[in-house]
């Protein structure tokens, strides 16, 4: 059985894990009693967690003809002739504005009626409610027909064992695909095998000429150290530091990188004598970077922020930007708390929006070791002085950065569950992200069954 991906956004994505049956149509009879049948209607409301009789409405609205499901047969007709690629359309519609969520795309929905008789839509992944447009012509079946409500937790491993199933039909028809592919691949390339075998015996010893010829010329024209004259090394040190003020400003200039070494001012400046006031210039460098006639004005935080923004200002690339966060003074965590900051600095609604398109800033802060979690927790300092409408964000936020391969499952509910048992478990960033995790550990126990 060919299956394709969810939503037309999401075709061309070979790992999306949200599948669903090609339409098959056929025309039965003649004349006025024409009609069309959508032969597999089932299994695809199946997969997109829906009633049979809402998609087959659907088309009888959006057609303006006659359609009927039944039940007992699992059988649905539209009036009329009507090719597949036209019925394909419509099914995307009915996915957009009835299966998708509005707020992350994500088709793990669930239809809601509110008291009031509107429709909503509960997103498993983020928790976002996408309000569905009432003037829709569907909107009045589905209040007379409401879905059932979610059954227990034996129907939903039922469900899954279904949708596996036809995955692996699906699978088992890429193989064979895959295996003719092989076999003809094999024949076409056992003719020229013992040249490409014969050309990589000689790109290997290119290899390893090239790396003996890039030895180090240092190390070769340099006598190696004994442990006598390590000794007599010794004791020709004379342990004395020279404080002067001259040696003192070297010191700090070998110390510090370019951009922090003119934040640090010495005492010994106070004692010059004053002539006048400073040149404008000068007024305008010292509150750059923090001083104002000679009294630190700024904390440490707001003058990484400042850095990284004046440097963001050059249009740098993202390569560059990883190297110069690396030349900063600070701790990891106090350096991505400042990126985040010059980053979405008052944001508030389309706080995920910004993300999305700035996400490849923060890919440059996260390619070391322990760096997701820096990241995760430059998000909750970030929240704690956001605006209330940013907040409300975290999870798609989140979502965000793990469809792009930013952040890593294991990293996310490692960080939620520290935050939940830490001293910042009263925050409401944790009941924001609570549905994403969720879904997170429900997805990974899919795959752990699978």
């Amino acid at each position: 059985m060919a299956l394709q991906n969810i939503g037309a956004g999401n075709k061309d994505d070979a790992f999306y894990r949200y599948k669903m049956p090609r339409m098959i149509t056929k025309i039965e009879g003649r004349g006025n009693g024409i009609k069309t049948n959508v032969v597999n209607m089932v299994d695809i409301a199946k997969a997109l967690g829906r009633p049979a009789s809402y998609t087959t409405k659907y088309f009888g609205c959006e057609l303006g003809a006659q359609s009927k499901f039944d039940e007992k047969t699992g059988t649905s007709h539209v009036n009329g002739a009507h090719d597949t690629a036209k019925l394909a359309g419509l099914l995307e519609n009915f996915i957009k504005k009835y299966v998708q969520c509005y707020g992350c795309g994500n088709p793990e929905t669930e239809i809601i009626i509110t008291k009031t008789q509107m429709i909503t839509l509960k997103c498993a992944a983020c928790g976002f409610l996408s309000d569905v447009d009432m003037r829709d012509k569907l909107t009045t079946f589905i209040i007379k027909n409401p879905p059932e409500q979610k059954k227990g937790s034996k129907d939903k491993k039922a469900m899954r064992r279904a949708e596996r199933e036809r995955l692996k039909e699906g699978e088992a028809a890429d193989e064979e695909q895959k295996k003719m592919k092989k076999e003809t691949a094999k024949k076409k390339g056992s003719s020229g095998g013992s040249k490409d075998a014969s050309s990589k015996v000689s790109t290997k010893k290119k290899a390893h000429v090239s790396d003996d010829d890039n030895s180090p010329v240092e190390r070769d024209e340099k006598e190696p150290v004994t442990a006598n004259d390590e000794d007599n090394d010794e004791d020709d040190v004379q342990w004395q530091t020279d404080t002067s003020a001259e040696a003192a400003l070297q010191r700090i200039q070998e110390q510090l990188t370019t951009v922090t070494a003119g934040m640090v001012m010495l005492s010994t400046d106070e004692k010059k004598p004053k002539s006048g006031k400073n040149s404008p210039e000068r007024e305008e460098k010292s509150k750059v970077n923090g001083h104002e006639n000679g009294v630190d004005t700024m904390n440490s935080h707001e003058r990484l922020v400042n850095e990284i923004k004046e440097y963001m200002k050059k249009g740098s690339s993202v390569s560059q930007l990883e190297s110069f966060l690396g030349s900063l003074s600070g701790t990891s965590q106090e350096v991505v708390d400042a990126l985040f900051e010059a980053l979405f600095g008052g944001v508030g609604k389309g706080f995920s929006k910004e993300v999305a398109n700035k996400k490849n800033y923060l890919e440059a802060a996260t390619q070391d070791e322990g760096s997701q979690l820096v990241l995760l927790h430059a998000i909750e300092n970030f929240c704690g002085k956001a605006s209330p409408e940013a907040v409300k964000e975290v999870a798609l936020v989140l979502k965000t950065l793990y469809d792009n391969d930013v952040l890593e499952e294991e990293f996310i509910v490692k960080w939620f569950q520290n935050g939940l048992s830490g001293g910042n478990k009263s925050s409401p960033i944790w009941k924001n992200v609570k549905p994403f995790v969720e879904w997170l550990k429900s997805a990974e126990s899919e795959s752990e069954e699978e």
